[in-house]
């Protein structure tokens, strides 16, 4: 039985940890946050993630899954070495390579023996050669580099991992890929398939899938756009272009851009590697203008409607990137506050995870208060904005918000939760992304 390490205790690590252990193994996560790994051992999670907590308390019950702060005991002590640290943003767009390479730095130092050290943070092409450079550098013991990058999601990582579309496998040595292979075997027994490619094309396929789904959310958002101007739903086009098995319905939902942890970091990641190497990427350049120009028409379309914003009081609801986390990194929700507040406006937000998180994001915000409630964030509004499509958003008391708010009624649908003619009915000024019909002129 395989013992496995998981350096990196963030979202990545701490799903990838937690899944692992659900699989019958020994798994030992570590992290340099001492206050991350007492609150972890009490089964306290850091982040929001459905039925994880429900995972990790129960793994540690099981004594399957345990925390430390000591990567030279965790290194020492385990067959595969799972590389889980962040990979933030530099100012130019590439990745912060920092804590990675520290991390091998330190598994070549504390080496007792031959490991597989697998790479699970997004890197840049050729990381997993600088991996190797770096423990090779450090350790005269045998090992092998291994790329097994995730594909997340956000509010169903715990799904995805147990679920996943496929597992791949980037790797030099039919040893190593094979002890991976025996890490998933509960995947390989369920007929999950397997894609096993050299470490470099690994590394590609976690930067091209996340780019590709981006450039689907920056090209619904401008078909919507362009569906307002000449008297086209953009619903239904979405599901007259999913209906196409070439292209299928996910990521054709309209909306006020994307964000998160993952998408804008990877696209600037990956542009940067196109530049470096003379291979211009610029649909994916493209992609990311197109988003931050749609959180700008966001803001007009705002201000279009209540005109001078100064003093105007502006409800919004949702606050992290999407549904089911608290994550805001990035979030559209964040650059359209900003700008509102900027321009005069009064915000009284509310999230049902988020705001924690978010609050720290806008400290630098001005007139704005977090709510405990929808009700209480529309209260006195002069404009609702539904930014995150929470559940609990879809089937709002509408009468009671009307009555709620100041007179005004402006409801600005981000998502395209609910039906215009709807709205209409009830006396909104409604306004939602690329179904306002009006006859092509």
């Amino acid at each position: 039985m395989y013992k496995i390490a998981v350096i990196g205790t963030g979202y990545v690590g701490l799903v990838t940890g937690a899944c692992l252990a659900d699989f019958g193994l020994t798994v030992t996560c570590a992290d340099v946050d001492e206050l991350k790994i007492e609150k972890l051992k009490r089964g306290k999670i850091p982040i929001y993630e459905p039925n994880l907590a429900a995972l990790v308390k129960k793994n540690t019950r099981q004594g399957r899954l345990k925390f430390t702060t000591s990567k030279e005991q965790c290194i020492r002590e385990s067959d595969i070495i799972f590389i889980a640290v962040g990979t933030p943003s530099r100012s130019d767009g590439s990745a912060d390579l920092r804590y990675v390479e520290e991390v091998a730095g330190e598994i070549g130092t504390h080496m007792n023996g031959y490991k597989v050290v697998v790479s699970k943070s997004t890197v840049p092409i050729g990381t997993g050669q600088r991996v190797k450079r770096i423990i090779r550098e450090h350790t005269g013991h045998p090992f092998d580099v291994v790329s097994n990058p995730e594909f997340l999601r956000e509010g169903a990582a715990v799904k995805d991992f147990m679920h996943p579309d496929r597992i791949v496998i980037g790797s030099e040595s039919e040893w190593a890929t094979q002890i991976i292979k025996d890490v998933y075997r509960v995947l390989y027994l369920n007929e999950i398939p397997f894609v096993v490619t050299n470490i470099e094309t690994a590394e590609m396929i976690k930067y091209a899938a996340n780019a590709f789904l981006a450039m689907k959310i920056s090209f619904i958002n401008e078909m919507a756009n362009l569906c307002e101007k000449v008297g086209a739903n953009v619903t239904d086009l979405a599901i007259g272009v999913g209906k196409d098995g070439r292209i299928g319905p996910k990521f054709l939902h309209p909306g006020p851009g994307f964000g998160g942890s993952c998408f804008p970091k990877d696209i600037l990641a990956l542009t940067k590697t196109a530049q470096e190497h003379d291979s211009p990427v610029t649909l994916v350049e493209t992609a990311m203008r197109v988003n931050e120009n749609q959180k700008c028409k966001m803001i007009e379309r705002i201000q279009a409607k209540l005109g001078d914003m100064s003093g105007k009081k502006v409800a919004i609801l949702g606050l992290a990137f999407k549904p089911e986390t608290d994550d805001v990194r990035e979030a559209p929700s964040l650059a359209i506050i900003s700008k509102l507040n900027e321009l005069g406006a009064h915000i009284k937000a509310y999230d049902p995870k988020a705001l924690d998180e978010a609050r720290k994001r806008l400290a630098h915000v001005e007139n704005i208060v977090f709510c405990h409630n929808e009700h209480e964030a529309v209260s006195g509004a002069d404009a609702l904005v539904i930014m995150t499509e929470w559940n609990q958003f879809r089937n709002l008391d509408l009468a009671r918000i009307k009555r709620s708010m100041n007179g005004s009624s402006c409801f600005f649908d981000f998502r395209n939760i609910y039906q215009p003619d709807k709205m209409k009915k009830l006396g909104f000024d409604y306004d939602s992304i690329g179904r306002n019909i009006k006859e092509a002129s």
